[in-house]
């Protein structure tokens, strides 16, 4: 007995040093140096990613210059392979798809959204997905239910009166719809999240055009709308968040323009002329004295640079721009090989930002764009009947780089009209579209049914996966909205003038959920569950927070966890306007800080530069799979 109480005694130093470190682990700034050689491309001595660097500068409608092999370094990650050798399950970090078989499942989730989800977006707060068509056919799906009567009034001289729903929230656990009243005709409009998660929607069609709409997410609320908001028509226009959560507005048809979003009740009295959004129209002639317009800059690509200038690209070119300035800060090679913006429908994100736990400002940012047509597609569409076939590339740039030049890839297949979901892993998925023609009415064949997974960090030559292939076609039209269980709701395609059911492509009311390969059933146990009650909700700039999990693993591994944030994306005709993606520094993982429940420590955004103020979906991925999401808000 006093041997026995003899050891104890020498063991309790040990216990209590061992005690002391779980609760004061390193140093959040101390960075380890092979995470930093794996993911960030600007390290010295890495790896040069062999990819083929493609571009030219416009000068005085010439194209100019040397497109230099721009080669990225990325960092050596073999000695960042930490991994827990008794996970029977996956020893990686990242799931591969081609490692468990498993390509995606689709699940039909609803017969009826009401109104065909030509425009779409997940709200905080009620977690629900808004969706709304056009209010010009007079007719959707849905009647208006008696708490939104009387009907809408749309012609007093010949009393005509509209008695549909054209805008609806969609509950996405039970698919029930709840009706919502608009008047103004939000055909091809945008939208985007305010900093308390209410919706600013802007533009669209006739008496919608310079509309500005605003919509609460609670439950009772309902459209308010101010048809002279704008100075400008904005009709397949862009909307995109500023880093202090003040909106700007880009193009529209005949707007070679832009403008700041104005309060409510307020009214914009001119807009600012940018010749850009000019420059890049594209138009032929039609028996050598008619003009046919074909455009090719519609709905421009904007996405916030983590410097705070905007990158705007229209047609195939692109620059960095200041609207606070109105100066163009850079611009970017000529991306060849067609026309990316409608009608010729490309796609493009932002790629995931990674954040470092030392919170410095990121270095490196690059955008994405793939698919489109050639530049005369739609002219062939609507002149002669013949549908091109949509571009089977991708470029992929640098922001922050002065001699950044596209790097070229090819997808699978040929897509236009498609979309573009980040996913919470950071990989990107593709999915909708067509494989020939352009957007408008009947304009497309060959419904592109198989979804590609592009893997942002993956070698050239691997970054492409064909998943299971959809059952409906999913064209003109159509959207794409990432969940908070890290499934993807695809609703929506009308290649119609109206709502019809007796044609080839008839208008599309079904909702379906896309499960990705990380949501394989095998991979389940590894799936965390964020504890809402135990976690930070709300958070500042460049501050520690933390998330608590249920987990069915003994311990976490610093380097198997990653947390991410995610800005729902307003998505219309293929552009997902302020989609963004952001990989946090993991400062420390705290095991079993209550039985069964780890406690993760991250650093937030530096900035509004790299995360606007607002509310976004926060995921902890584990091994390459994410658990279901919660809203936080930053501000």
């Amino acid at each position: 007995m006093a041997v026995m109480s003899f050891k104890f005694l020498c063991l309790l130093p040990l216990l209590f040093v061992s005690g002391y470190a779980q609760l004061f682990p390193d140093p959040f700034f101390k960075q380890e140096a092979n995470e930093t050689a794996e993911e960030d491309p600007s390290v010295p001595g890495g790896k040069p990613i062999d990819e083929n660097p493609v571009g030219y500068r416009m000068i005085n409608n010439a194209a100019v210059g040397n497109p230099q092999n721009n080669k990225a370094a990325v960092g050596n990650s073999q000695n960042n392979l930490k991994r827990n050798a008794k996970n029977p399950i996956n020893n990686n970090v990242e799931v591969d798809a081609e490692n468990t078989g498993f390509k995606g499942k689709w699940d039909l989730v609803s017969d009826n959204s009401g109104v065909s989800a030509m425009h779409a977006i997940l709200l905080p707060k009620v977690n629900k997905v808004l969706m709304y068509d056009a209010t010009i056919w007079r007719i959707s799906k849905f009647p208006l239910p008696p708490e939104k009567r009387p009907c809408h009034v749309y012609d007093p001289v010949r009393k005509l009166e509209d008695c549909w729903c054209h805008a609806v929230l969609f509950d996405i656990e039970t698919s029930q719809l709840k009706a919502l009243r608009i008047e103004t005709d939000t055909w091809c409009s945008s939208g985007g999240l305010t900093v308390d998660g209410n919706l600013v929607g802007t533009g669209g069609f006739m008496n919608g055009a310079k509309t500005v709409r605003f919509l609460d997410t609670c439950d009772k609320c309902d459209w308010r709308e101010y048809p002279t908001g704008l100075a400008d028509p904005r009709w397949y226009a862009t909307q995109i968040t500023l880093p202090d959560g003040r909106f700007i507005i880009f193009g529209g048809r005949d707007a070679f323009s832009y403008e700041f979003i104005p309060r409510e009740g307020q009214s914009n009295k001119k807009s600012i002329f940018f010749p850009f959004l000019r420059d890049t129209t594209d138009n032929t002639v039609l028996d050598n004295k008619n003009i046919f317009r074909i455009e090719n800059n519609l709905y421009p690509f904007v996405h916030l640079s983590p410097d705070g200038n905007l990158f705007i690209f229209a047609n195939n070119r692109s620059i960095l721009f200041n609207p606070y300035t109105d100066k163009i800060v850079h611009e970017f090679p000529v991306l060849p090989g067609g026309a990316r913006n409608y009608p010729a429908s490309g796609m493009s994100v932002i790629l995931p930002i990674r954040l470092y736990a030392i919170n410095i400002d990121p270095k490196s940012a690059e955008v994405l764009i793939c698919g489109g047509a050639r530049w005369d597609s739609y002219f062939y569409a609507e002149i002669k009947k013949q549908f091109l076939p949509a571009l089977k590339d991708c470029g992929r740039i640098h922001l922050l780089k002065q001699n950044a030049v596209w790097k070229m890839e090819t997808m699978p297949a040929g897509r236009v009209m498609g979309d573009m979901t980040i996913l919470p892993t950071g990989d990107v998925l593709m999915i909708n579209g067509a494989k020939t023609g352009t957007s408008a009415w009947g304009f497309a064949e060959e419904p592109n049914l198989t979804p590609v997974i592009y893997k942002n960090k993956a070698k050239r030559g691997n970054k492409f996966q064909e998943l299971a292939r959809a059952t409906i076609p999913r064209m003109y039209h159509s959207s794409s909205v990432l969940l908070p269980d890290g499934k993807v709701l695809i609703a929506g395609s009308n290649t119609n003038n109206g709502y019809l059911y007796d044609v080839k492509y008839p208008t599309e009311l079904r909702v379906e959920k896309f499960s990705p390969p990380y949501l394989n059933p095998a991979l389940a146990p590894l799936r965390q569950e964020i504890m809402v009650e135990k976690s930070d909700k709300v958070i500042g700039y460049g501050k520690r927070f933390t998330l608590s999990v249920k987990s069915k693993e003994l311990e976490l591994a610093k380097t198997d966890v990653q947390v991410t944030m995610y800005s729902p994306a307003f998505t219309t005709h293929g552009i997902s306007m302020n989609q963004r993606l952001l990989m946090l520094g993991t400062i420390d993982v705290t095991n079993n800080a209550w039985p069964g429940v780890h406690s993760i420590a991250a650093m937030s955004p530096p900035s509004g530069k790299v995360a606007p103020p607002g509310y976004y979906l926060i995921f902890v991925v584990y091994k390459g799979v994410p658990s279901v999401a919660m809203w936080i808000q930053i501000k």
